[in-house]
C-alpha cells in the first residue's frame, strides 16, 4: 500500500472534524501529489506530541525557522509506509529518543495552518507518542531548544494547536 493510499485511509477512519477531515480527503482526491512538500497547494505532515505520563509533561521543541514551541513533525518522506510510521520517525529524529511508542486508536487530532509560500498549507495529522522511562532527548539541527513542559505550563509557552493536541492526548490517555 502506497503512503497516499494509506493517508486516505487513516482519514477515512478519522473520527472527529468531519469537515477538516473532509477537506484533507478533498485535497488528496484532487492532489494526487498532496503528500509531498512538492506540491504547492498544500500537503500533508505528520506531526507527534512527546509525553511522559509518569510525570505529566511533554517535550516540545523550539523550531528553527518558526521559533515557536511545538510538537515534532515535518514532511513526509518517500520511505515512510504510512502516515504513523512517518508521525513516529519525525518524534525520534527531532527528540533523540529512541523507544517512543504511539498512543493507540490512530491519529489525536488534524490541524491546517498556512504556511509561507511557496507553498501554501500543512495539513497535518497529529499523533501522541509515549516516551520510554527514563527517556533523555538530545537536540536536533531543526531545533534552537528542546524542553519538557508540565501539561500545565504548555498554555504559557506553545499556541492554541499545541494545547488543543495535548487536550486531545490527555482525553485520549
Amino acid at each position: 500500500m502506497s503512503l497516499y493510499d494509506d493517508a486516505v485511509l487513516v482519514l477515512k477512519g478519522y473520527e472527529g472534524q468531519e469537515e477538516l477531515r473532509q477537506a484533507y480527503l478533498d485535497h488528496l482526491a484532487a492532489h494526487p501529489d498532496g503528500m509531498w512538500k512538492a506540491c504547492e497547494a498544500g500537503h500533508i505532515t505528520a506531526s507527534a506530541l512527546v509525553i511522559d505520563p509518569s510525570r505529566g509533561r511533554v517535550l516540545l521543541t523550539l523550531h528553527r525557522k518558526l521559533r515557536m514551541w511545538l510538537q515534532m513533525g515535518g514532511h513526509c518522506e518517500p520511505e515512510d509506509t504510512s502516515l504513523e510510521a512517518a508521525a513516529l520517525r519525525e518524534a525520534t529524529e527531532e527528540s533523540g529518543i529512541t523507544g517512543l511508542t504511539l498512543l493507540p486508536g490512530g491519529p489525536v487530532r488534524l490541524d491546517r495552518h498556512p504556511i509561507p509560500a511557496p507553498c501554501h498549507w500543512h495539513l497535518d495529522v497529529q499523533y501522541a507518542v509515549l516516551a520510554p522511562p527514563g527517556a533523555v532527548q538530545e537536540i536536533s539541527d531543526e531545533s534552537l531548544d528542546l524542553r519538557w513542559f508540565g501539561y500545565d505550563e504548555v498554555a504559557d509557552v506553545a499556541d492554541e494547536s499545541v494545547v488543543r493536541l495535548l487536550e486531545a492526548a490527555r482525553a485520549r490517555l
